[in-house]
């Protein structure tokens, strides 16, 4: 089998030899020997690509010399294997009649290479007619509503879009299939004539045409963790404004996929509020949202003339089904109503696809936007500082969300992080904001990692220095996390902050001060979510 990386190498050379082609997508949880082989911050999907072909699945490999990672990548594999086909392949960097004459030769050279290595030969004069009984013109009609664009996208990225949005159109590295269009009577030519490789000169202009002559709702722009080469083409798109863009990044692993679908679907639900068919026939007028979140599972039970009733906050633990199992019931018996009773449930947060009593399911982003708009409809951007994430989202005054930023996976800047800090300081999180106004001396807590962030904090305990300048510190280190996702996103007052953490006042305080105005705190900021899903059923219910 012949593995490979990039859609400009000549397959079907080789499997009109009788070779199977296989693109190196892997699918992999973790990269531990190409970790040990890289340098920390090398491109992901090169460590993955290395450590799918250091488990010896493809005895050929042919490269494409597009990025300085793949070249390591080919580099270790040839010394560790030297004796095994590996083979790097240079490209032109432009479509024109001089990149055409160096591309064929460089098809004709790896041919050479191929022929040498295996002692077979290829049969130059039935190969056109391999590919004419093979291969027809692709006519398929564009007709989508997302774009996706940037970087090669993995199996199960593609697979889960797929279960998520009626059609896209992938125009990604590893966009083409097998059955690529050619141009009669020159092969290298119609691979040269593919949608470009975003290293190809002309790879903006043809984006552009696409663009320009397509209806598509929105544009997904993936990257790929430590390749700084996509990033440029995002802020090329974010100029363009009439576009909705999507920025992802992935480090093209199968774990922590949970937030990169909540991002997806809170940017699919943006720009199109669809109806659910899921309305139960009955007209009660109690509707119930649940936000189940990584810490806390919130319930808010609302009237139609959209009045909370009544609402529960426990703690998620070890099954979020449960806990959510639990606090509908109680809801319920504290409200006095039965589930007979409730004509529509909407869940949101992570736990939100487990619910299996649910109705429908939105994301945290859309319901924040609804329930922070129906509490104040002054505002603009919201603050959600989570257990498990943070989140910056712009609204406008309907509560629809015109655009977010999400943390990555790092736990740093969250409600996870002032958690494991007051474990390390032996003291509650409640206390933490009121220690926050005993401060005195100003000490800072420069890292952003959690783990290396508790070892400041073990270190500054060991000097002696006073709880209370060390709880301040690190208020700061989260506001200065959270206030850096604000400036990407640009800021737009009014300010209102959700979630756990904005029961911290020393929190709170200092995001004042960065932001130079006040911040508005909902008399219960966990609820929000919940709120939000109310109204989403409430919604549903006047559709």
């Amino acid at each position: 089998m012949i593995g490979y990386v990039c859609k400009y190498t000549p397959i079907e050379v080789f499997e009109f030899m009788g070779e199977t082609c296989e693109k190196i997508e892997p699918e992999l949880h973790s990269t531990p020997t190409a970790d040990a082989l890289f340098h920390p911050n090398m491109c992901t999907y090169s460590k993955a690509v290395l450590e799918a072909c250091l488990s010896k699945t493809y005895h050929k490999i042919i490269f494409a010399n597009c990025c300085d990672s793949i070249r390591r990548v080919y580099d270790i594999l040839k010394y560790r294997f030297p004796k095994q086909f590996i083979y790097m392949m240079e490209l032109p960097r432009k479509n024109t009649e001089e990149a055409l004459i160096f591309y064929k030769d460089e098809i004709h050279k790896l041919i050479l290479a191929y022929e040498a290595f295996t002692g077979r030969s290829f049969a130059f004069a039935n190969f056109n007619q391999y590919l004419n009984q093979r291969f027809k013109e692709d006519q398929r009609e564009d007709a989508n509503e997302i774009l996706l664009l940037g970087a090669r996208t993995s199996k199960y990225l593609k697979e889960n879009l797929q279960s998520r949005m009626n059609s896209f159109k992938d125009l990604t590295c590893s966009s083409h299939s097998q059955a690529r269009p050619l141009k009669e009577n020159s092969y290298e030519e119609g691979l040269l004539n593919q949608f470009p490789c975003m290293r190809m000169e002309k790879y903006w202009d043809d984006v552009s045409k696409v663009i320009d002559k397509s209806q598509f709702t929105g544009i997904l722009y993936h990257t790929i963790k430590f390749c700084d080469f996509y990033s440029y083409g995002y802020a090329l798109l974010k100029e363009k404004k009439h576009l909705k863009v999507l920025k992802l990044e992935t480090d093209y692993m199968k774990q922590g996929t949970g937030q990169l679908l909540t991002r997806i679907e809170a940017f699919l639900e943006s720009m199109k509020d669809s109806k659910s068919d899921l309305m139960k026939k009955n007209e009660n007028d109690w509707v119930i949202g649940i936000d189940s979140g990584s810490t806390s599972t919130n319930i808010v039970l609302m009237n139609q003339e959209k009045k909370v009733i009544a609402y529960h906050i426990l703690p998620t633990g070890a099954k979020s089904i449960q806990s959510a199992e639990q606090g509908y019931k109680e809801l319920l018996s504290k409200a006095g109503l039965g589930a007979d009773d409730v004509s529509y449930v909407v869940a949101t947060g992570y736990g939100r696809v487990k619910i299996p009593f649910a109705d429908e399911c939105v994301t945290e982003i859309s319901c924040h936007g609804k329930g922070a708009s129906f509490f104040d409809s002054s505002v603009r951007t919201i603050i959600d500082i989570g257990g498990q994430d943070s989140k910056v989202i712009r609204i406008n005054e309907k509560g629809d969300v015109l655009d977010f930023i999400m943390n990555d996976k790092c736990a740093a800047g969250t409600g996870r992080f002032l958690e494991m800090m007051s474990s390390t300081l032996e003291m509650s999180l409640d206390d933490m904001g009121d220690e926050h106004e005993k401060a005195r001396e100003p000490l800072e807590i420069s890292s952003m990692c959690t783990v290396f962030a508790e070892s400041e904090v073990i270190s500054l305990i060991a000097d002696n220095k006073e709880k209370a300048d060390i709880v301040a510190a690190l208020n700061r280190s989260v506001v200065t996390r959270v206030l850096s996702m604000i400036e990407r996103l640009g800021r737009k007052h009014a300010y209102m902050m959700t979630g756990g953490v904005a029961k911290n006042r020393g929190v709170v305080k200092t995001m004042e001060e960065k932001l130079g105005e006040k911040v508005i705190i909902p008399e219960e900021p966990q609820i929000i979510g919940a709120v939000g899903a109310c109204l989403v059923a409430l919604s549903r219910k006047e559709a």
